[in-house]
């Protein structure tokens, strides 16, 4: 009964902020590389950022890097995305997962929530 549930999203004007948080459940937590995945309207599913289970490596997608920041919280089984500077661009589902790499863009993850929206508007 794994469970991810992402929360934070919501509407923004171009250039603000957002904290993404995922809770995770029916899993230990530090077994697993945590990450973000998001989806634009008509387009694919797309890897924007992970961390492994200490923190020690992180993986961002170019189209993020500088702007948004991936952070775990172990002891609470919960894993961030701060987005800053966000852009019309950055409109999209988000979704938290586990059991992913940080060491390429591949899609794959063990485990997938259900996904928040987030829409940026100029």
């Amino acid at each position: 009964q794994v469970q991810l549930v992402e929360s934070g999203g919501g509407s923004v004007q171009a250039g603000g902020s957002l904290r993404l948080s995922c809770a995770a459940s029916g899993l230990t937590i530090r077994h697993y590389t945590m990450g973000w995945f998001r989806r634009a309207p008509g387009k694919g599913r797309d890897k924007i950022a992970a961390i492994t289970w200490s923190g020690d490596t992180t993986y961002y997608a170019d189209s993020v890097k500088g702007r948004f920041t991936i952070s775990r919280d172990n002891a609470k089984k919960t894993v961030y995305l701060q987005m800053n500077s966000l852009k019309p661009e950055d409109t999209a589902v988000y979704y938290c997962a586990a059991g992913l790499t940080v060491h390429t863009a591949a899609p794959h993850s063990d485990y997938w929530g259900q996904g928040t929206q987030v829409t940026v508007s100029s």
